[in-house]
This record gives C-alpha cells, sequence and structure tokens, in this order.
C-alpha cells in the first residue's frame, strides 16, 4: 500500500500537469479555428452571410463575434428567442476556452455590446479593443473612442491579436464588458489606468492569443511581448 501511495503521489502532478497541457492545446486550436473563421469573413471574394454589414466592403468586429456565438442576426440556436443556456441538448457550444465550463447564456435580438451573452464571468475569450473602438483625439484635443470598421486589408497586419483568453470575473470587477480587451499603452483616454485590461493567465500562468494571420502564441505578459502590435489603430 506505500508504495502504491508514492506511485500515486508522483504521478497525480504528472497527470494533473497532462490535463493542463491537453486544455491549453484545445484553448490554442479553438483561437486558431475563431482566426481562420475570421480570416474568411474579412475576405472580399470568400465571405459569405455578414448580417447587418453586407453589402459593403467594410464590417465591424461585433459583426464577427456574433456570428461566432450565433446570436442576433445570426441566431442559430432554435426557435428559442428569450435566452438559450449552452451547451445544449445536442453538444452546440459557443466559442470558449475548454478550461471554463461555467454556462453562457445567449440572448436573441441582442447584440453583443448590449449583453447577448451572459454573465460575464463565463465569457472567457475576448476580442482585441482596438479593432472594434480607436482612441482618436477630437477637435478639441481631447482623447475619445471611435467606432471603427474593418476591411480585408486588415489581414495584412499579421502581428495585429485578434483575440486572447480573457479573465470575464476581472472584467466583472471592472464593471466593463468582457467581450473586448487591450492594454493601455500610452493612452490618456478610454483605455487608460488598464481599465479595459483583463487576460486570463489560466495556462499556468500564461494566457494565448491568436494574432491575424492565424497563429496563436502564450505569454504571462501578453501587453509587454516585442513585435505584438497592441497599438495598432484601424482609423476609418
Amino acid at each position: 500500500m506505500g508504495v502504491i501511495a508514492t506511485l500515486i503521489g508522483i504521478m497525480a502532478p504528472m497527470l494533473a500537469s497532462s490535463i493542463e497541457r491537453a486544455r491549453e492545446f484545445k484553448c490554442s486550436m479553438a483561437q486558431r479555428t475563431v482566426a481562420f473563421d475570421f480570416q474568411l469573413f474579412a475576405d472580399d471574394l470568400l465571405h459569405g452571410d455578414r448580417g447587418d454589414d453586407e453589402g459593403g466592403r467594410l464590417f465591424q468586429i461585433e459583426t464577427f463575434q456574433e456570428s461566432q456565438y450565433g446570436v442576433d442576426e445570426f441566431w442559430r440556436w432554435g426557435d428559442d428567442s428569450s435566452a438559450h443556456e449552452t451547451p445544449d441538448s445536442d453538444g452546440g457550444d459557443p466559442m470558449r476556452c475548454p478550461s471554463v465550463r461555467e454556462p453562457l447564456v445567449l440572448r436573441n435580438n441582442f447584440s453583443c455590446s448590449s449583453g447577448a451573452v451572459s454573465p460575464p464571468q463565463s465569457v472567457s475569450f475576448g476580442f482585441n479593443a482596438r479593432l472594434n473602438r480607436a482612441e482618436v483625439i477630437d477637435s478639441h484635443g481631447r482623447p475619445r473612442a471611435e467606432l471603427v470598421k474593418l476591411g480585408s486589408s486588415i489581414l495584412q497586419h499579421s502581428s495585429v491579436p485578434l483575440m486572447l483568453d480573457v479573465d470575464g470575473q476581472r472584467a466583472f470587477e471592472l464593471g466593463v464588458s468582457p467581450i473586448y480587451t487591450g492594454p493601455s499603452l500610452d493612452s490618456l483616454g478610454p483605455y487608460a489606468g488598464d481599465r479595459v485590461w483583463f487576460p486570463g493567465k489560466r495556462h499556468n500562468g500564461r494566457a494565448n492569443v491568436a494574432f491575424m494571420d492565424g497563429h496563436v502564441a502564450s505569454s504571462s505578459a501578453p501587453a509587454k511581448e516585442s513585435g505584438w502590435r497592441w497599438d495598432y489603430q484601424p482609423v476609418n
């Protein structure tokens, strides 16, 4: 019995480490899939349904998010028009890190920014906030956030982060939506003080980050990685 107990004591940490590596790999693959879907969505020739942004060459990052979650104009959860808790009986599940298993509730006829995905504590993937709103200086010299639209040219910026693991609980504590996140950098306005920065370092103290070219990297300090273009802003 003593030998068995010793073996269990040796193997248990190894098993736990193996399980965590498997979850990190699954998270990385999930992000790669989303990044690939984004490449198709952004391509002028290959994109399919762009919902409310259909008809032009520009689109909002939120529209892509809604296509991934299957909410608002992309509702794919049957006839239930009020709320839908996932995963459902058929195994349908929205995009999220496999290490976060708390149920998400998806609401029809709501945009992502208006509460289509809740509760915030259960959200595990967030998108680069500067792909949604750029920080600009207005005519009075004051910084403000300006909604931007993306085009296929965004795919040329391979070092720009698209999405990453986020800490939904931290976003909730900050009183902000978990679906957009970005470091303050040298911001004097909307992003100052890391008020919307909450990477989820759930993989051995590291967060996975997916980039425009589809590759995924991990870091314990994603805002400080050399060459990661968190400062890029697609100002129209």
